[in-house]
């Protein structure tokens, strides 16, 4: 276990430091200080003690505190959040394997977040520990808490020789997670979001989990994850213009602050999760191919199955122009002005941001034509 201390979440017997530390951290109670403003210091750590009493590993933790904070992010910002019972329950019926989930990318902090909880309303025995770059690790506080919240870290900005050992150690973590400490994985299909919502499988990503063993071992799931709007769209625009005109641009730390804090408390309207076919019955298939054909070839039936589960909203028939009824059309034009007013930049290309904005929902509509 010792050769992943630098990547792995929390164990049991490291949670309640890690608390400690996160309470004494003095830009921590800041964040935690505009919650309950009124609230002394001393009355407010205390009273998170008391919360915390009990908890003892990071499924603790998520199902005390966690579960909540996203139950009431469900309330407040979505029109609900749903998971195709059809999809799940062949999983949740037979707990015994765990499950790598490779899911398209839509939120940082709220795809997995909402996969808990999901899955812990159908009973199943435990969450997922996922994957968080370190980029988005700003903070020491921040750090501490994802990684009481069941993170592993995924190393960015690498050289070449740091990439391939930070693979090996990650894929050969994964394959122990899931086969020694009987854990559940989410990890995003690509690195970083999609700006245009063309969700493609990177094959790096398979290549990387098969570094760490047999991929059959991991038992992957595709996983497709629906927003029917999403808050973060006129930020992803925003970026686009700006790499358009100057090829140079990178966002800082507070553009990812920015993205994530919008990513949580921005109205998503509905949001569904869809279970595709587990890969295992590919492999027999496959076995004849080379190794670049092998996952070429699988990642394009992952991209399928994650096309093929999207759930299709207005906005995405309004934005790929075929038959909607004028009223959704109104609403669809309505909100990306209202996007749109949103974007702070001096020289705003009105015309190409909003063309950024409406391919972001037409896509998906295009690729689940093409997959079903």
């Amino acid at each position: 276990m010792s050769e992943f201390d630098e990547i792995r979440p929390y164990e049991e017997g490291e949670m309640k430091q890690a608390f400690e530390e996160l309470l004494a951290d003095r830009q921590f109670n800041v964040i935690m200080k505009g919650f309950a403003p009124w609230m002394p210091k001393a009355v407010r750590n205390g009273l998170l003690r008391l919360a915390f009493k009990g908890v003892k590993t990071p499924f603790d933790f998520q199902k005390r505190f966690m579960k909540p904070v996203v139950k009431h992010i469900i309330r407040k910002h979505t029109d609900g959040c749903t998971f195709d019972d059809r999809s799940l329950s062949p999983l949740t019926s037979h707990p015994s394997p765990r499950y790598t989930f490779i899911s398209n990318h839509r939120d940082i902090v709220l795809d997995s977040a909402f996969l808990d909880v999901k899955l812990i309303e159908a009973h199943y025995p435990t969450t997922v520990e996922i994957g968080i770059g370190d980029n988005l690790l700003i903070y020491p506080w921040i750090k501490r808490l994802v990684r009481m919240n069941k993170a592993f870290t995924v190393r960015r900005g690498l050289t070449p020789k740091e990439m391939l050992r930070s693979s090996q150690l990650m894929s050969q973590y994964i394959h122990y997670a899931v086969t020694q400490k009987h854990e559940n994985i989410w990890i995003a299909q690509r690195e970083g979001r999609a700006k245009d919502s063309d969700d493609r499988t990177q094959e790096s990503v398979l290549k990387m989990l098969a570094m760490g063993g047999d991929l059959r071992e991991l038992n992957i799931v595709p996983l497709t994850i629906s927003y029917e709007y999403d808050p973060c769209d006129y930020l992803k625009a925003q970026e686009m213009q700006q790499k358009r005109d100057n090829p140079g641009f990178k966002k800082s730390r507070q553009d990812d602050l920015d993205n994530m804090k919008t990513g949580i408390f921005g109205y998503k309207g509905r949001v569904h999760y869809h279970c595709g076919t587990p890969i295992n019955q590919w492999f027999d298939e496959l076995k004849d191919l080379s190794r670049q054909e092998f996952f070429s070839e699988l990642a394009r039936r992952m991209d399928t199955e994650i096309h093929r589960g999207y759930t299709i909203f207005p906005a995405n028939r309004v934005a790929a122009g075929v038959e909607c009824t004028e009223e959704e059309r109104a609403a669809f034009n309505a909100y990306v002005d209202g996007q749109l007013a949103k974007i702070q930049l001096d020289n705003p290309d009105i015309p190409f941001l909003r063309q950024c904005i409406t391919t972001m929902y037409a896509n998906p509509y295009r690729n689940h034509q093409a997959a079903l």
